[in-house]
């Protein structure tokens, strides 16, 4: 019998990673979509962007599968890489060019479900702080990978610039975090028997709380500052 949908599986990268339409696997075409989506439209800021990357490693067998064919493991995995790397460049791009034809009216928008200005704000604190850098930091960081490139098209970052720091970061988060789940996952497997696809849900929770742990500790800080 088939599961049920239910809307609380949107937020389960697993869920995207084993879509399937009439029969055909396409969780690869859902995988890049998600991180243009969540890196080139302020709207993404709420998909899974780390763990699912991390469980793309885990299943790029099964993702690639239904692109193309590749024997050797590690081509196979390196060409998933450069693909969400490419998905990422591409949304960060988009972002850029939305920032900077109309990212002032963003100023002025009113809060909805899918935009919160306050996380416009906090990236624009961000971007101020670290500068260039904040592209390759705010990568790692969710919510801030979202309004990051955002930012910088507001602040008419140099084109030349940005695009160094867009294509930098986005092949270091991708190819960071899919050879990260790939290989953790091949190596516990083979060395201790224990199968990671069973500890899903764990590894989720693990990923958020570490990705989230800095914005938290910023965000307490910075109230403390507030306080004094």
């Amino acid at each position: 019998m088939k599961e049920e949908f239910h809307w609380t599986q949107l937020l389960n990268p697993e869920f995207y990673i084993n879509l399937e339409i009439a029969g055909h696997h396409i969780g690869i075409y859902i995988v890049l979509f998600i991180v243009f989506a969540e890196t080139g439209l302020f709207a993404g800021f709420f998909l899974p962007g780390d763990s699912l990357l991390f469980l793309s490693g885990i299943y790029s067998e099964a993702l690639m599968k239904e692109l193309v064919v590749i024997e050797n493991e590690f081509a196979n995995v390196t060409l998933l890489a450069t693909l969400v790397a490419v998905s990422g460049i591409i949304g960060n791009i988009v972002g850029y060019w939305f920032g900077a034809k109309s990212g002032h009216y963003l100023y002025s928008k009113e809060d909805n479900f899918w935009f919160k200005k306050k996380y416009l704000i906090q990236s624009r604190l961000f971007f101020e702080k670290h500068g260039g850098r904040a592209i390759i930091f705010a990568r790692f960081l969710p919510i801030l990978r979202t309004f990051a490139p955002i930012v910088a098209g507001i602040v008419q970052m140099e084109k030349k610039k940005f695009m160094f720091y867009n294509i930098v970061s986005s092949f270091l988060w991708s190819y960071v975090l899919i050879f990260a789940g790939h290989y953790l996952y091949t190596y516990l497997k083979n060395n201790y028997g224990i199968n990671l696809k069973e500890y899903i849900e764990l590894i989720i929770i693990g990923i958020i709380v570490l990705s989230t742990a800095p914005l938290v500790i910023n965000s307490i800080k910075n109230k403390m500052k507030a306080r004094k």
